[in-house]
């Protein structure tokens, strides 16, 4: 177990709390019992409250208002409520309020409508990608992502339903001032002590489950807030501290273990943001989603691992690393800012302090300079913004990264020689809010008569994974696998899945036999019927292909032919050779092509960790290549053995 001290303080001799590990230090700090009080005196009891007067009339006299508030000030949930009150929801207009990720949208409106007294989806609603709770002359404050409100503005670039009757614009006459106004708003903070590790831990996975448990045997009342990396940290880390807890159920019995990433189903974001029962303590363990976007009121205390799993892309190979890397400081802070919310809290970082001092970088790389611009140059270019490597970022992405977008946009036939939105491809594409090759794919789809088919592969892409992860169960996984398994590849096996379930009735229990996420299967269903309105709006038209597998291969080669790899020959350890680079690449083992290892295949997706692993692929007939992208693809001397 790891060993703690307090910086500041003698470093005390290490107490021993059983006799194979020694203990955490602690530095004792009074707590005071923390009573909750009706919706009405909590929201007035936030900074922004007593701001609310001079918010208002900033807003009414001035054309921009920044408000900076600090964590915990109330800026996100009460701001939109003040403005409402206001009457500025009036005459069909909305108040908006973005948010970065989709489950912080989610969470602000479910706590919003709680203190309005509505439920979501009526005068309280949110927008985010495939799903829409609100509804027209009914909604009045609307959350969404940022991406949902870029796409908004392709149809409407002047934001309309969101601005006043003379649509914000300064003027005499309309008394509004040009230059903005700016109102600091200070937060609701109490003081966190820090404790470091003594040195270095060689496991931080099994470090953060021996420090909760010893919070919850030596501290206080008081839930308990740790950061992990990724999904499969977090689901290792709720197993070990539920087996601890069923084993030691005198001890350990008031543990309620919950985890909490983007992709949990809507029942289990409800238990992260319950009150915590009385007798109980929540322990959440959590990715860096809860650094910064939501907030968990009865957080006393932080376990914070000192890494978050970010993604890297190279322009030059195409290739997306999915790294766990260190933290900045300024995560550092944010994350254990999440302890004094409600009243002095701890954090127990799994880190030394000379390696936050010394070698911890000040701030993390901004993500617009570490990811794939496809999606980001199309949007702009929808907007009418063309000179793109001349456009102001606020964080400049590296050029490799700009010219390789439109590298790919141009090979789509979805911009044109000038860099323009082709007609009627390009407008088509811009329009999905999906990756352009999967946009691509299904406009092919509907020249090759299998649109239907499509459109569900496209859904359950949308999704993180169809497939439930259970440790130890890898085996039974695989072998549930072969009854949908088809030998074209993992998209057409994905449509298997999607019949069963259908079938079954959507039936969950179906989806728990056959190690499906129910609640994944779920999302694909509605995704698929905000998709099949969408093309139908944009004129495809929705026809099955009646099992026609090489027309559903073809129409997905469409858009991803840039993706082809062949086998190496006599290759011994299943290697492949990226068509376009040369980049040696594998089939991931989660593909049901996974030691069939057909001779050509066209992957949706290249991620890095011990190998370049292919991830949902289908095997194709090289000659396709040819077909699909005779402007991409040229036949050198071919080899008659590889057709």
């Amino acid at each position: 177990m790891s060993q703690f001290w307090k910086p500041g303080t003698e470093r005390p001799r290490p107490r021993i709390i059983d006799d194979e590990e020694g203990g955490v230090l602690f530095h004792p700090t009074p707590t005071s019992s923390y009573g909750y009080s009706n919706l009405e005196r909590q929201r007035q009891r936030l900074p922004v409250f007593k701001y609310r007067t001079a918010i208002l009339y900033l807003v009414e006299h001035h054309s921009t208002v920044i408000i900076v508030g600090e964590t915990g000030s109330g800026k996100t949930t009460q701001i939109p409520q003040y403005l409402k009150e206001a009457g500025w929801a009036e005459g069909g207009r909305l108040v908006a309020c973005t948010q970065p990720r989709r489950l912080a949208v989610q969470s602000v409106a479910s706590r919003v409508a709680e203190e309005m007294g509505v439920k979501v989806g009526e005068e309280v609603g949110y927008t985010i990608r495939f799903e829409d709770k609100t509804v027209q002359g009914v909604t009045k404050i609307k959350f969404l992502t940022d991406g949902v409100l870029l796409r908004e503005m392709m149809d409407d670039p002047l934001l309309t339903k969101y601005r006043k009757k003379n649509d914000g614009h300064a003027t005499e006459e309309s008394g509004l001032k040009t230059e903005p106004s700016i109102l600091s708003v200070e937060g609701k903070g109490y003081p966190v002590e820090i404790y470091y590790v003594q040195k270095p831990v060689s496991d931080y996975l099994q470090s953060a489950v021996d420090t909760v448990l010893l919070i919850h045997e030596k501290e206080p009342v008081g839930d308990v807030l740790v950061f992990l990396t990724g999904q499969d940290d977090i689901d290792a880390a709720v197993q070990m501290l539920v087996e601890v807890a069923r084993d030691k159920a005198s001890q350990f019995s008031g543990l309620l273990v919950l985890p909490l990433y983007s992709g949990l189903s809507g029942s289990d974001q409800d238990l992260i943001f319950t009150q915590t029962p009385r007798g109980k303590r929540k322990v959440v363990i959590s990715t860096n989603i809860a650094e910064t976007s939501l907030t968990l009121e009865g957080v006393v205390y932080v376990v914070d691992s000192g890494f978050s799993k970010q993604r890297f892309y190279n322009p030059i190979s195409d290739i997306e690393n999915l790294v766990v890397a260190p933290i900045s400081k300024a995560s550092a802070k944010q994350r254990a800012g999440r302890a004094g919310r409600v009243r002095p809290g701890k954090c127990f970082r799994l880190y030394t302090e000379d390696y936050f001092v010394k070698e911890m970088p000040a701030e993390g790389i901004p993500e617009m300079q570490r990811s794939n611009l496809v999606s980001s140059v199309i949007q702009l270019k929808a907007l009418g913004i063309d000179n793109i490597l001349g456009f102001n970022w606020l964080a400049s992405p590296p050029p490799e990264s700009m010219i390789r977008a439109l590298e790919v946009l141009y090979s789509l036939e979805i911009l044109d020689e000038d860099a323009k939105l082709t007609t009627p491809c390009g407008f088509q594409v811009a329009e999905m809010p999906l990756d352009p090759m999967v946009s691509k794919m299904i406009i092919a789809a509907d020249t090759l008569g299998c649109s239907e088919e499509i459109l569900t592969i496209a859904a359950i892409l949308s999704v993180q994974s169809i497939w439930v992860s259970v440790r130890g169960k890898h085996k039974g996984i695989d072998e549930v696998k072969l009854r949908f398994a088809a030998a074209e590849g993992d998209h057409v096996t994905h449509l298997n899945v999607y019949k069963g379930f259908l079938q079954s009735g959507k039936n969950s229990q179906w989806c728990y036999k056959n190690y499906i996420n129910y609640h994944a299967m779920k999302k694909v269903v509605d995704t698929r019927e905000q998709l099949s309105r969408l093309v139908r709006r944009l004129g495809i038209v929705l026809k099955s292909c009646e099992g026609d597998t090489q027309a559903i291969r073809k129409a997905i080669l469409a858009g991803f032919f840039s993706h082809a790899s062949q086998l190496e020959e006599y290759s011994q350890n299943g290697m492949y050779k990226t068509v376009r680079s040369s980049q040696e690449v594998y089939i991931h083992p989660s593909s049901v092509l996974f030691r069939v290892n057909p001779k050509w295949v066209v992957y949706h997706s290249l991620v890095s960790t011990d190998k370049h692993y292919m991830h949902n692929v289908i095997a194709i007939d090289p000659s396709w290549l040819i077909e699909a992208a005779p402007h991409f693809y040229q036949l050198k001397r071919p080899n008659p053995a590889l057709f």
